[in-house]
């Protein structure tokens, strides 16, 4: 008996180019919302983020993943200074205050779909 996958419900399977993806302005620099709120159907959201700095800011329902695709430079995690460079991941949860210095292209995934009232500045 062959050894194959069971097929994917209808409406999951998404294949999406970054040049196809909507780009806007985050919290951290710019994203292209490579999965995002718009998917149907996704367990997690994921977006290729150009980090230019990024303002100190948390989350109180989504854990993020980031991984360092290119560029370098440091996390500021609950005020703990870290240095990132390519093949670095990070893995935020929920409360942790966090941003960045430098330059870098980062992956980030979020579980579950981050949404603007789930981004908090600890000066407001």
């Amino acid at each position: 008996m062959e050894n194959r996958p069971t097929p994917s419900p209808p409406g999951t399977l998404i294949l999406r180019h970054e040049h196809d993806a909507p780009r806007e302005r985050s919290a951290c620099g710019y994203r292209y919302r490579l999965i995002s709120k718009e998917d149907q159907n996704v367990a997690a959201w994921a977006h290729a983020v150009d980090i230019d700095g990024a303002k100190p800011h948390y989350h109180k329902r989504t854990t993020e993943l980031y991984y360092v695709l290119e560029g370098e430079g440091s996390l500021i995690l609950d005020g703990e200074e870290h240095a990132v460079h390519p093949g670095t991941m990070i893995h935020i949860p929920p409360g942790v205050l966090h941003g960045a210095v430098g330059k870098m292209r980062v992956l980030v995934v979020g579980i579950p779909d981050i949404d603007d009232s789930d981004v908090f500045y600890p000066d407001s």
